[in-house]
């Protein structure tokens, strides 16, 4: 068997789950794909790509007609990356055919999949990353798809793109997360916990077990009693008792930083 270094790094793109089931089989019955990531919107895609350059992939197989952002409108968000994964689209219609081989598409595959024709689809592929053609050290690469550092949001159909910059505290809503900026709120699918990772080095820091903050955005730290409390802009956010010491060093840190600039 092929090493799991050696092996296709996929995402699999689809808003319906029987669609993804089906490709999911497929590609863990071929001996030249190894990790398989999924996404159900092209926003998720997009955060899984995004995500600080961890989730790093060389092919993504890429349903078109999807709700808010379609399959040919991620990939060419995709296309203007430093390192472009390639894209297999899969779809069950046949005029999009012409549009998607203008996006360099790697393979244009019809609904239903017949597993002949999936495998030319995944041996081109790895033909392409094993004649360096497509992407495949994680080192190397930092991909960056959709305008600048922002996190891709839903909205009624409508996939906008909120500055990492703007936002100001996020807070654990179940598997969801609710980002808070000035202007409002916006709800997205990523857990807290995978937020705090990808943003530490961005100065987001845990406060409490459902909430992290921007630490540049903390304007007030309160001591009352026991409790602990910031202020960011009008509202007042609790700190939990765990995590209370290690907010006031990092805001020392962060203050005398400032203060040699």
């Amino acid at each position: 068997m092929t090493p799991t270094d050696d092996r296709l790094r996929v995402l699999a793109v689809d808003d319906e789950e029987p669609a993804l089931e089906e490709l999911l089989y497929l590609l863990g019955q071929d001996p030249r794909v190894g990790r398989v990531l999924t996404a159900t919107t092209a926003a998720e895609a997009l955060h899984r790509l995004g995500a600080a350059g961890r989730d790093v992939v060389d092919v993504v197989f890429l349903d078109i007609s999807m709700p808010g952002l379609d399959g040919l409108e991620l990939a060419r968000l995709l296309g203007g990356s430093a390192a472009p994964p390639l894209i297999v689209f899969v779809t069950a219609h046949d005029d999009f055919a012409v549009r998607a081989f203008d996006l360099k598409a790697v393979d244009y595959l019809l609904k239903p999949l017949r597993k002949e024709r999936f495998a030319e689809a995944v041996r081109r592929a790895d033909q392409l990353v094993r004649a360096g053609q497509g992407p495949r050290p994680a080192t190397a690469r930092r991909p960056a798809p959709g305008p600048g550092d922002h996190v891709p949001v839903e909205l009624g159909g409508v996939t906008r793109f909120v500055p990492i910059a703007d936002i100001t505290y996020v807070e654990a809503q179940g598997d969801y997360a609710r980002l808070h900026t000035r202007h409002g709120s916006h709800l997205v699918r990523i857990p807290l916990s995978t937020l705090e990772e990808q943003w530490r080095e961005r100065g987001f820091v845990r406060i409490h077990r459902s909430r992290l903050v921007a630490l540049g955005r903390i304007e007030e730290l309160r001591l009352d009693g026991g409790n602990v409390t910031v202020r960011i802009g009008d509202r007042v956010l609790a700190v939990s008792r765990r995590n209370a010491r290690e907010l006031r060093d990092l805001l020392a840190r962060h203050a005398a930083g400032a203060g040699r600039t």
